[in-house]
């Protein structure tokens, strides 16, 4: 039962933030009555829409929910007096909610109120899935992953600057699918010149991130694809001291430009956290993804590896100098798992906070 609730609020990815992903399951009789998920910040919770569908079959009923129920007044009332409201008589629960508003007193109401309560059930699991949720809750900052796509010999590009295309397009899809799931993904200057993304889901799925790009001097076309924002809105990032031509050139075409002191990934992040974005997909170049790295912007990586050589002592890598002298010093992935995607292969990990 604990799995359909995540089953359910995966259905909400990239839509909830910043809201967790919550799914609910109401049993009776080993029979599910009534289920529901949490769509968009604002909307009724998953409890709520779960006892709304079960009715009169909720009283005496065994709920199921992936996160702590939660237990004050928001844009929403609180779920625990529903579920008291409803009648339930047991609610299993996949994680405490780390939220402080939160975090142990909703289990503590239902239970002063004489409710049964489970927690821990597919813990690992309810982890995983709002690991961005948890991740913004506890450093007030968005949760970044870093994808980029390279060669066997570890090249993104040839010493020309071409990548159209490293991966197949089983890869390529992958990631359509991984930027849905994203309330933003960020690029550089650089990418925009070289490449002229649209950084869209490509109609995988109705929802498309926040185009974020990241440029000191605005040195950028002006008939990129990303300027265009039927599909998706873009959001550009650039200094106080940057090209004021540049800038009113982009302000017509209708863009918002944010003016920082200093351009790094660490301020961004922090503005697109008080705008309520909890995961950030960075594909950027491996210039604004060391900084990204050395900063701690970046929680995860995900690689995909094609079964290509390029070779080139000037051919691009991932990865800048990070200034790192012995092996011992090296970023070291953790909780690695490999997927493949034929011909290619996916490693994805997680690195340690770098700035606590």
């Amino acid at each position: 039962m604990m799995k359909r609730c995540l089953s359910l609020a995966r259905q909400a990815a990239g839509q909830t933030a910043p809201n967790p992903l919550v799914g609910s399951v109401i049993v009776q009789d080993t029979q599910i009555v009534g289920e529901g998920f949490h769509a968009k910040a604002g909307r009724p919770h998953a409890e709520v829409e779960a006892i709304r569908a079960a009715g009169e079959q909720s009283k005496g009923a065994t709920l199921y929910v992936n996160l702590e129920p939660c237990n004050h007044y928001g844009r929403t009332p609180p779920c625990t007096e529903a579920i008291l409201k409803a009648g339930i008589s047991k609610v299993v629960v996949g994680m405490i909610d780390p939220d402080p508003r939160v975090s142990g007193s909703g289990v503590a109401r239902l239970e002063a109120a004489g409710l049964e309560v489970v927690v821990g059930v597919e813990e690992a699991a309810s982890r995983r899935l709002n690991e961005a949720f948890i991740h913004r809750t506890l450093y007030k900052q968005p949760f970044g992953i870093y994808k980029y796509a390279m060669t066997l010999d570890g090249k993104i590009a040839t010493a020309t600057g071409d990548s159209a295309w490293i991966t197949s397009p089983a890869s390529r899809h992958f990631v359509h699918q991984l930027r849905s799931t994203c309330d933003a993904v960020i690029v550089g200057g650089n990418t925009v010149r070289q490449d002229n993304p649209y950084l869209t889901t490509h109609q995988v799925t109705p929802h498309n991130p926040l185009r974020v790009v990241l440029s000191t001097s605005l040195n950028l076309p002006l008939t990129a694809h990303l300027w265009q924002q039927e599909e998706a809105k873009t959001l550009i990032f650039t200094q106080q001291d940057c090209d004021q031509t540049s800038l009113n050139r982009l302000t017509d075409l209708g863009l918002e430009i944010i003016q920082l002191p200093k351009l790094t990934p660490r301020e961004v992040m922090t503005v697109l956290y008080s705008r309520g974005l909890a995961q950030v997909l960075w594909e950027c170049g491996p210039k604004l993804a060391t900084s990204a790295l050395q900063d701690g912007s970046i929680q995860k990586v995900l690689a995909f590896i094609a079964p290509k050589i390029i070779g080139g002592n000037q051919a691009p890598t991932p990865v800048e100098d990070l200034g790192l002298v012995g092996m011992k010093d090296a970023m070291e992935l953790q909780e690695v798992s490999w997927t493949s995607l034929e011909p290619d292969f996916l490693v994805e990990g997680y690195l340690s906070l770098l700035v606590e």
